[in-house]
């Protein structure tokens, strides 16, 4: 056995250098890292990212192996409280609320302390770290994130830690049931199964998931099972399935026309009513007679009030105030309406324009509406862009990858007492991320490239 060890250390020396550096640069990550310090962010970031191109260009072949270092990367996080994001304590607060027999889209964290009667010990706590903005505003996690932190405030019993331990081990098992099916659709799609660790071993997916609890791989576990049965013709299977991705996070609902095509008039019918009969079963337990007011309210707030990491929105709001002497404030509410108006015709388009015949081309049709709606969008969280990951192993298009690396520029906010944003950094960003969309789609043989080639007549 020894001697084995020493001639795998002999035969991976550089790979087994690279997993060790990423080690160290994920423990800086977890455990000696303040967001505030954005020069040593972006150092840890960009040796982690590089580190991960390594050794998916020097162990691509070696499944096995990509598989373990990806999963220890995970486990350096397992204790580690959630540094880039303070949004775990909310969902800590929604499960603690639950347990308790509290429905969280019916009060705000404020209005449930104003009752100055404590419900669970560490109420005040968890309030004064998820900050001032969510503890004014009702709940807007689904109802299946809902019963994720539940459980997670069950299991714990409240313990803080406990309870992110809980989260964070189903988010790992997520992740490799995202690798599992993913390979399985890649072969399905003929492609090579190695592609799933561009996602797998992917820096932003670790850190953002693993590392600060968000839920965006939960959903994608779901959402590409369901995709996965449909490649087996087990399409009112992936019904329900496609239904609790929804849950988790409302993004899939973006897909829903695009399948029109790929199944039919008479096949998307059944498949939409049975997505939608998921959806409501699902959120029946949570329901109440104001719970659509509170939710469109809060959601609401993504499109009116927010803004973070925008590309097309910061252009329109320099040209807006300096030459028409627009108002921020107003500007964001007028422009949140066009956006979902905007996004609503190009998935139209996307959906009776493009083929749409195959499983490939729908996936790629996905990919393309959810970069119009980031592109467009005035608030793209780091972590939103995984979704767009995890598409983007299933085509050719690289700018996913490169998004998911210049992502972490918009993080140079947190460096700034008042959180504000640099728009030199933001334009390096988006000006790549154009660059490399447009090439992909355009190109120089528009024959050769996939957004052509499935329109009619190619």
């Amino acid at each position: 056995m020894p001697h084995k060890i020493i001639t795998f250390g002999k035969l991976h020396k550089y790979p087994l250098l690279f997993a060790l550096g990423s080690v160290l640069f994920y423990w800086g990550f977890g455990y000696d890292l303040n967001r505030a310090d954005f020069i040593k962010l972006l150092m840890l970031y960009a040796g982690a990212f590089y580190f991960y191109y390594k050794l998916i260009q020097l162990q691509h072949w070696n499944f096995n192996f990509l598989l373990i270092v990806g999963v220890f990367f995970r486990l350096i996080f397992f204790l580690a409280e959630p540094n880039l994001s303070q949004d775990f304590y909310r969902f800590i607060w929604d499960g603690e609320l639950i347990k308790n027999g509290i429905n969280p889209y019916l009060f705000t964290p404020n209005e449930i302390l104003a009752q100055n009667q404590p419900i669970f010990p560490n109420a005040q706590n968890l309030v004064d770290g998820m900050g001032a903005l969510s503890a004014k505003h009702y709940s807007n996690y689904p109802p299946v994130n809902q019963a994720i932190f539940a459980l997670a405030s069950l299991i714990s019993g409240g313990n803080l830690l406990g309870s992110m331990i809980v989260m964070r081990a189903t988010i790992i098992l997520a992740d490799i049931g995202i690798l599992y099916f993913g390979k399985k659709l890649l072969v399905f799609l003929d492609q090579p199964a190695h592609k799933v660790f561009w996602y797998f071993l992917n820096p932003l997916v670790i850190i953002e998931l693993t590392g600060n609890l968000h839920f965006e791989g939960v959903m994608l576990f779901f959402f590409i099972w369901s995709l996965y049965l449909i490649s087996k013709n087990k399409w009112l299977w992936a019904a329900p399935v496609y239904a609790i991705s929804i849950m988790i996070k409302l993004i899939p609902l973006l897909f829903l026309p695009i399948f029109l095509k790929f199944f039919g008039m008479k096949r998307s019918l059944l498949f939409y009513v049975s997505v939608w009969v998921g959806c409501i079963l699902l959120l029946l337990p949570f329901y109440a007679s104001t719970f659509i007011d509170h939710y469109s309210e809060t959601v609401g707030l993504w499109f009116s009030n927010f803004e973070f990491n925008a590309g097309i929105y910061n252009l329109v709001k320099i040209i807006a105030v300096a030459f028409f002497e627009a108002k921020p404030w107003e500007l964001i509410e007028v422009y949140g309406t066009i956006v979902i108006g905007l996004t609503a015709a190009i998935v139209l388009l996307i959906t009776f324009l493009r083929k749409n015949d195959s499983l490939q081309s729908i996936i790629i049709s996905m990919l393309l509406a959810l970069s119009a709606y980031y592109l467009l969008s005035s608030t793209v969280h780091p972590w939103y862009l995984i979704f767009l990951l995890g598409l983007g192993m299933f085509t050719k298009f690289k700018f996913p990858v490169l998004w998911s690396f210049l992502v972490i520029l918009s993080y140079h906010a947190y460096s700034n007492p008042d959180y504000a944003e640099n728009l030199w950094l933001l334009a390096i960003e988006y000006i790549l991320i154009f660059g490399l969309f447009i090439y992909e789609i355009v190109g120089y043989d528009t024959k050769k490239l996939y957004f052509f080639k499935n329109w009619p007549g190619h």
